[in-house]
């Protein structure tokens, strides 16, 4: 009798037991430089039905605290200290086999990085199904229906259809839905999201966080989430957790925490943070002559709408790019119906300021930039840059607008050559044209690496041994370099953190001020585009459904999907100062 209440109330202790318990957690790596200290004394309590966020920049220990958790580390990672408690039961001394019956069906995950954790030979559904199969939630018979079940409920649209697909058929955005797919499928009573809506619009990230926050309440699942977005932190969380440098410097409810941060960390990371902050740190100030261009290019648009053909006599004269009309029409592959990439896409870039194209993956705001580079060819349209037909260029003239017109690409290490020193880098393009003589071009590579603010030392380094911001910082460098008119920055801080990116920020600002560059900046972040913007187009389905100045935009937006992409932006409603 003794040993069944020994039992019963061991039962209860773990139903009454907080979901998750980090106490005095402590997670070093095997390097050859020796033992480097990743997480060291972290604490803090998760409690059932709650959702805990834990936010601060990379390298701060919040993505190696949740992998902790889940038994996920490196080879080279081991917890050597403090324990983790979940619904009372210390995972840190389980064996691996143990592990593999709580993983999954008990504690699920959702990765960041939809690309590396996505099988690209298997098709989304297959690897959909596998997790419900694997676990028992589904049988061959029904496996099917609870796969578009499970796609639907993700926020893909067609699931049926694009559970046919392979993960490079979908967007980004796409692969990071499949992937919350699969850690939701298995209902777990802990969800551990490791930047789980990184990738995604705005809208499409309310989508996915309305179905984690639906699933919390009806099963009670607790939530884990990882993310360097202290407005989705602010809007989602009850709880907060600030790490820096493998600390935990605050804790507290999320909205007090946000609203009055006692941790000079915690309140540097709020100041930088366009989505919480985003009235704040918006400019206040435009050019002289800002309300004159905002009168023309909101008349030029709406003439457009009402008579393309009349576009050209309201448009501003003082423009480096001039795009009109512009279309861009795919095959589908076993459809008789034509896909349009974009669509009658019209606008201006005046010389010296900021363009913003904004709206969600699949609105053709990328497509339009491509076009653009002239790295896809037009299906109609016209574009003109400094006077010239882009379209009838010969090849002397082509080269000479390639100068003109640099790309910074979204993923700073993606888009830098592993195997070069930064110093070969940021020189490519000099010798690519051949630019001057080489110590002419060495001169001009450490003039670079002044502009953007880089030590000479970092020269002999190589990508992997700098941080996000610095390898960005890099990009940016290699578009100055043949002194560019125009800049196209495609989502160029998406994959950065809050403080790295206000850093950005400023450093593209400067350098328009200083240098006369125009940007078109392409962006799902609203909050970021209301900071460097002077001029917003909105896209959505490959056409431009508004097009008038920042402060217009933002104040005062016309067309109902405007205002439904201001609406999801993470914080907004919370006022945190």
């Amino acid at each position: 009798m003794t040993e069944i209440t020994s039992i019963d109330n061991a039962v209860d202790d773990a139903k009454n037991a907080p979901m998750l318990q980090v106490k005095n957690l402590a997670v070093s790596f095997r390097t050859t430089y020796g033992e480097v200290n990743a997480v060291e004394d972290a604490s803090f309590t998760l409690h059932r039905g709650k959702t805990l966020a834990i936010v601060g920049e990379s390298g701060s220990g919040k993505s190696t605290t949740a992998m902790a958790c889940i038994g996920l580390l490196p080879g080279n990672g081991r917890v050597t200290g403090g324990s983790i408690l979940f619904e009372g039961r210390d995972l840190v001394p389980l064996p691996e086999s143990a592990m593999r019956t709580i993983r999954g069906r008990a504690i699920g995950l959702v990765p960041q990085d939809p690309m590396s954790n996505l099988n690209p030979v298997a098709k989304i559904g297959t690897q959909v199904a596998e997790t419900l199969l694997v676990h028992g939630l589904a049988d061959k018979k029904n496996v099917k229906d609870r796969v578009v079940e499970v796609l639907s409920a993700a926020g893909l649209p067609d699931a049926a259809e694009r559970a046919k697909q392979y993960p490079h058929e979908f967007s980004g955005g796409m692969r990071q839905r499949a992937l919350i797919a699969i850690g939701m499928a298995c209902r777990p009573r802990l969800l551990i999201a490791d930047e789980p809506t990184s990738a995604l619009d705005v809208t499409v990230q309310r989508t996915i966080l309305d179905q984690i926050d639906t699933m919390t309440e009806q099963l009670g699942t607790s939530v884990l989430l990882i993310t360097h977005d202290l407005g989705l932190a602010a809007e989602r969380a009850s709880e907060l957790v600030v790490m820096h440098r493998g600390r935990v410097v605050e804790t507290g409810p999320a909205a007090q925490l946000l609203n009055d941060p006692k941790h000079p960390y915690t309140q540097s990371l709020v100041r930088a943070a366009p989505s919480v902050a985003a009235v704040r740190l918006r400019p206040g100030a435009y050019h002289e002559d800002a309300a004159k261009r905002t009168a023309v290019a909101q008349a030029a648009f709406e003439e457009h709408q009402a008579d393309a053909d009349s576009v050209e006599q309201a448009a501003p004269t003082d423009n480096i790019v001039e795009i009109r009309d512009l279309t861009k029409i795919y095959k589908r592959r076993g459809s008789s119906e034509d896909f349009y990439a974009a669509k009658n896409v019209t606008l201006d870039i005046p010389r010296g300021q900021t363009v913003a194209i904004v709206g969600e993956s699949g609105s053709g705001k990328t497509t339009t930039a491509r076009m653009l580079l002239k790295l896809i060819e037009p299906t109609s349209g016209t574009m003109t840059f400094d006077g010239m037909d882009v379209a009838t260029l010969d090849k002397a003239q082509l080269a000479d607008f390639r100068q003109r017109v640099q790309p910074v690409f979204q993923d700073p290490y993606s888009s830098l050559n592993p195997m070069f020193t930064i110093e070969r880098i940021v020189e490519e393009p000099l010798n690519a044209y051949k630019r001057g003589s080489k110590r002419e071009r060495a001169a001009r590579v450490r003039e670079l690496m002044d502009q953007v603010s880089l030590p000479h030392n970092a020269l002999r380094r190589y990508p992997s041994e700098l941080s996000g911001g610095q390898r960005q910082r890099v990009a940016i460098a290699r578009a100055l370099a043949l002194k560019p008119e125009l800049i196209i920055c495609d989502e160029p801080v998406s994959a950065l953190d809050v403080l790295v990116q206000a850093q950005i920020l400023r450093l593209l600002g400067d350098l328009q001020s200083e240098l006369g560059l125009s940007y078109l900046f392409i962006s799902h972040d609203l909050a970021v585009v209301r900071l460097i913007s002077d001029y917003v187009c909105v896209m959505k389905d490959g056409e431009l459904v508004e097009a008038a100045s920042s402060e217009e935009v933002f104040q005062n937006p016309r067309h109902p999907y405007t205002r439904r992409l201001l609406a999801s932006i993470p914080g907004n409603e919370l006022n945190i100062a």
